[in-house]
């Protein structure tokens, strides 16, 4: 392990175009979900200048008025302007479906909606079980949009994002070395006052258990003036915040978008499936540390491949932890939709501010951490 080394990670707000997409792609998933749970929905939303085009496969008894769906997303993020919206969406493709399997009954056990490698982490550096980088710049996102619609900083806008460097010595927490903010502002609002606010409002709060110190570089808008924001002054794209929605680059990733997916897209239901083993063993003391991988084939069930790296922290070997999480978890997309409630609405409130950050969500839970520390101590003495 390196003596000192510095760990960076970064979120952006709810009004942050890329975000903004992924908000609508999953709340268009959440109102077919709401009308068929077995719909297949794979959604994606692009907009810039004015223009918002919503695009995809969905095959849902019900297609819900999409529409509908931006205009009230946009409102929600706090833009109030009028976007010219379209939308081309159609059915999942026959060659697709028909290899997933499963159709719109439980009898047959549907495969994998395609290949993929999925990952997920856990670790003790926070209550949250995530590298704490990660933690304190979704803090900061958060605090941000709460200052803006409380009104405690007046002239702020919705698009912002934030990014935090940590300073790591022996592999603990040792000091913040720098924070970065960028935030929209009305025309007239003073910079001068604005990262006064900003300083006193959100970063301090947000970094109380780590407290900057007189050398840490705290940039708010350090660009200077960000009037124009949004999609009037970047483009939103589905699927391009995918370490936001993670961990922060400090953990691998397989390169599959979340958002828009219902739970047969193993892009999905696999990277939530992976991050809720991780955390149940890192919780029930397993290890300190741990990445889980999933590799899936298209139409197949059963993954072609499970790994566990507890990184030298684990109670029990790597490959007996495995055996003990093929044994208690069930990793086929019918298993991993049933354990986390994946064909239920619900997931535009999970989107922002990391999808592993609510404490409420059924991939955060930590109730099967019993069952794998029996199944790997039944697996030891074999």
């Amino acid at each position: 392990m390196r003596d000192k080394y510095i760990q960076t990670a970064e979120s952006v707000t709810e009004g942050q175009p890329d975000k903004m997409c992924d908000t609508i792609a999953d709340t268009v998933l959440d109102a077919c979900l709401k009308h068929d749970p077995s719909a297949r929905v794979a959604c994606e939303a692009l907009a810039t200048a004015g223009k918002i085009l919503v695009a995809g496969e969905i095959t849902a008894k019900v297609l819900p008025d999409i529409p509908a769906i931006v205009a009230r997303t946009v409102r929600k993020a706090g833009y109030e302007t009028d976007y010219e919206i379209e939308v081309i969406t159609h059915d999942q493709s026959t060659d697709i479906a028909e290899a997933v399997g499963g159709g719109r009954t439980a009898s047959t056990q549907k495969g994998a909606g395609d290949q993929g490698i999925l990952y997920g982490y856990a670790c003790l550096e926070t209550d949250e079980l995530l590298p704490l980088p990660v933690v304190l710049a979704h803090r900061l996102t958060r605090l941000l949009t709460d200052a803006r619609k409380a009104g405690m900083i007046q002239g702020l806008e919705p698009d912002g994002k934030a990014q935090v460097s940590v300073e790591y010595v022996f592999g603990l927490p040792s000091r913040i070395t720098s924070v970065v903010i960028s935030c929209q502002h009305e025309e007239n609002k003073s910079l001068d006052d604005l990262r006064r606010e900003v300083v006193e409002y959100v970063v301090m709060p947000a970094l109380q258990e780590l407290p900057p110190d007189e050398e840490t570089e705290i940039l708010i808008n350090p660009s200077g003036r960000f009037v124009l924001g949004g999609f009037d002054a970047d483009t939103g794209l589905t699927g391009r915040k995918l370490m936001v929605d993670t961990y922060g680059g400090l953990a691998p990733h397989g390169g599959g978008a979340l958002s828009g997916k219902d739970g047969t897209k193993v892009d999905r239901s696999g990277t939530y499936m992976a991050r809720y083993i991780a955390k149940n063993i890192v919780a029930t003391g397993l290890a300190e540390r741990c990445t889980v991988s999933l590799t899936y084939a298209i139409g197949k069930a059963e993954p072609v491949a499970v790994d566990i790296d507890t990184h030298g922290t684990g109670e029990y070997a790597d490959a007996g932890l495995a055996r003990a999480v093929c044994a208690v978890f069930d990793l086929t997309p019918d298993g991993m939709i049933r354990a986390l409630g994946l064909d239920r609405p619900g997931f535009a409130q999970f989107c922002n501010y990391g999808n592993f950050t609510h404490q409420e969500a059924p991939w955060e839970q930590t109730d099967r951490g019993a069952e794998l520390r029996q199944a790997c101590a039944s697996i030891a003495k074999k």
